[in-house]
């Protein structure tokens, strides 16, 4: 696979160099610059050990280690693996390794000093999930005890990025202003009380009657949005000889491959928010956003935990057009007005604010962390939190 030039090219030199003059660097990029496939391979060359990079979900990990194996010429499993719940992919020879957050949380349990690793790569950053805030307070922790020689790289599209380079140490702070094209975004005049189905499939045959040729992403909530979406587009697939397929994390690997990969027609590919970051879906030149995603919250009073449908963030709005533009000038279409757009709130919410402690605190506790109090936490949490956290924990 050849490796087309992309923004984030020109970085790669500063990057290394920063980190040749010390531990940390954070680095902005905005979607499709290219940060997640090109940053780890730039850093094999300097750095002693195996290159962690850390995703998000299954599956952008998955195909950020396929893509990055196939411009590397090949097969995922040799120099590039991944690790993921229920697949080890690699070997001994493996020194770029991606994989979830949660994945390295448990191998800090079994290997606190992380031996025989050189740097950890936290990308998509923005995303703020608790496991990624927890990995990144442990790693800095390990990086000012036992192994300052560790490297550290925060990685993200829509970052604010000094609350994270201060608390790495004032590190350096590298970013990349362009995307390959430019994407045209666009709103609705007023609120559609339409279903969301027919929306998003009145969304899709506006786009063909544009004339849009190249593939369609559609973001959709959860898996029975997309199902409706589908049945909605049923006789619009069928005259237009469409591929309609769905993208979502409960998906087997080689229906996932099949979204993703270029196929002999337009496809439209109806999409959780697992298509929002890391990777970029070749041949996708406009995007329809719901603007909506199933988002977890935990109430500490009930101690119940919910994933209910809500508005996404500014951030993710922007992540979401990103996907378009890749190979040329691109579109997104929102299923939403502009004040709607304007209202929203500028970041999601980190997960640290909103979701149940126990298992955070009980990671601490394995690692021998029993005063959370006293630990340096990158944005502590609410102690109302902490303390339904430790109420669940003594049951």
């Amino acid at each position: 696979m050849s490796r087309s030039p992309l923004p984030i090219d020109s970085l790669l030199a500063e990057i290394t160099g920063a980190l040749a003059t010390g531990p940390n660097v954070v680095v902005e990029a905005p979607p499709g610059a290219g940060k997640t496939t090109r940053v780890p391979p730039a850093l094999v060359e300097m750095v002693k050990g195996q290159i962690i990079v850390l995703q998000p979900r299954r599956l952008p990990a998955r195909l950020a280690a396929l893509r990055v194996a196939e411009e590397l010429g090949e097969e995922v499993g040799r120099s590039v693996g991944y690790t993921v719940r229920f697949e080890d992919v690699g070997g001994p020879r493996t020194r770029i390794r991606f994989m979830t957050e949660g994945i390295l949380l448990r191998r800090l349990l079994v290997d606190p000093a992380l031996d025989g690793v050189g740097a950890v790569v936290l990308d998509e950053f923005h995303e703020r999930h608790l496991a990624t805030d927890l990995a990144l307070s442990l790693l800095a922790r390990l990086q000012r005890s036992v192994r300052p020689d560790l490297r550290l790289v925060v990685m993200s599209a829509t970052l604010e990025s000094e609350p994270v380079r201060d608390f790495l140490g004032a590190c350096p702070g590298i970013r990349s202003e362009g995307r390959a094209f430019p994407v045209t975004v666009e709103y609705t005049d007023a609120p559609d009380e339409r279903p969301l189905a027919e929306r998003a499939a009145s969304s899709v045959r506006r786009l063909l009657q544009d004339g849009c040729a190249g593939d369609l992403l559609v973001f959709l909530p959860g898996a029975g949005e997309i199902r409706r979406t589908w049945e909605a587009l049923e006789s619009v697939a069928a005259s237009k000889n469409l591929l309609v397929l769905p993208l979502h994390g409960d998906l087997s690997p080689a229906e996932q491959q099949r979204a993703v990969r270029p196929a002999n027609r337009q496809k439209v590919i109806l999409s959780t928010n697992v298509a929002e970051t890391s990777v970029t879906i070749p041949g996708v030149v406009a995007v329809i956003d719901s603007g909506l995603a199933r988002i977890a919250s935990h109430s500490p009073w009930s101690g119940l935990s919910r994933l209910a449908i809500a508005k996404i963030s500014q951030a993710s709005a922007v992540q979401r057009a990103g996907r378009a533009g890749r190979t040329a000038p691109g579109r997104a279409l929102r299923l939403y007005p502009r004040n709607d757009y304007e209202s929203r709130r500028s970041h999601d919410v980190p997960e640290i604010r909103r979701l149940d402690l126990s298992e955070a605190l009980l990671t601490l506790a394995a690692l021998g962390i029993g005063d959370v109090r006293r630990f340096e936490w990158f944005e502590a949490p609410d102690e109302s939190s902490l303390e339904a956290g430790r109420a669940l924990l003594d049951k």
